[in-house]
């Protein structure tokens, strides 16, 4: 399966590490994965949120790591799941 990870990033120092250990752990069984929070820094926030939507858009599910609801652009990225119909598995249901 295609997976998008989504997660609070703006303001979560650790955020690199929790987006890399998720992908590690669904590469691990056998997913691809889309992790956004390797994007380069010096980008608007809507240019994220465009670049984003076609990761969501390509990918047959969204990953949401704890948190998520803390952070604006991962409830914009929940509901673009819902609004396409893809599978949203969630962290604390799936490895916690």
């Amino acid at each position: 399966m295609k997976y998008y990870i989504a997660g609070k990033i703006t303001n979560n120092p650790n955020y690199k590490q929790q987006f890399a250990e998720a992908e590690k752990q669904l590469i691990k069984e056998g997913h691809h994965v889309m992790n956004p929070a390797i994007l380069p820094h010096g980008f608007d926030y809507e240019d994220y949120t465009t670049i984003c939507f076609a990761m969501i858009d390509v990918c047959e599910a969204l990953y949401m790591l704890d948190g998520w609801t803390d952070s604006l652009g991962a409830n914009r990225e929940h509901e673009r799941a819902k609004a396409t119909g893809k599978r949203i598995d969630y962290q604390s249901c799936l490895f916690g």
